[in-house]
């Protein structure tokens, strides 16, 4: 992956995680979620992981950071998902609601995730493959 779409890729992945955060703020500030006996507190952690993770996807493309930007896409498709199905805490939404923060929120968490999954490729491609046991890229 050549410098330029390395930096697209890095400022896309922290603009798409950014987003993730503001909503989870967002709900948690002015949708009433910090009223939400344990969920509301899971809000503010996404949200403040999120800008943590825009902050340092900024600054680096490591995998370390990389992999943190997925655990976050990752930890707020799965509330959603649960929060969805058999409940978080007792909390249980419907469908996307609330509306239209829910949509946006998966959309750009699967974005992030699409985006990180290219990235990765792009980079083991660069790389020549992942190497094997013997030391030996495979292809």
């Amino acid at each position: 992956m050549n410098a330029p779409a390395a930096l697209a890729a890095r400022l896309t992945t922290a603009a798409a995680i950014a987003v993730s955060g503001y909503i989870h703020a967002d709900l948690y500030l002015n949708g009433g979620y910090r009223h939400i006996h344990t969920v509301g507190t899971a809000f503010l952690l996404q949200a403040g992981g999120a800008f943590a993770v825009t902050l340092l996807l900024l600054v680096s493309g490591s995998a370390i950071v990389r992999l943190g930007a997925a655990a976050v896409a990752l930890g707020a498709l799965g509330g959603f998902t649960l929060s969805r199905t058999v409940g978080v805490f007792g909390f249980t939404e419907h469908g996307f609601t609330p509306s239209p923060q829910a949509a946006i929120s998966v959309t750009v968490e699967v974005a992030a995730l699409l985006l990180l999954v290219a990235w990765q490729l792009a980079l083991r491609e660069r790389a020549g493959g992942l190497p094997s046991p013997t030391g030996r890229p495979q292809n």
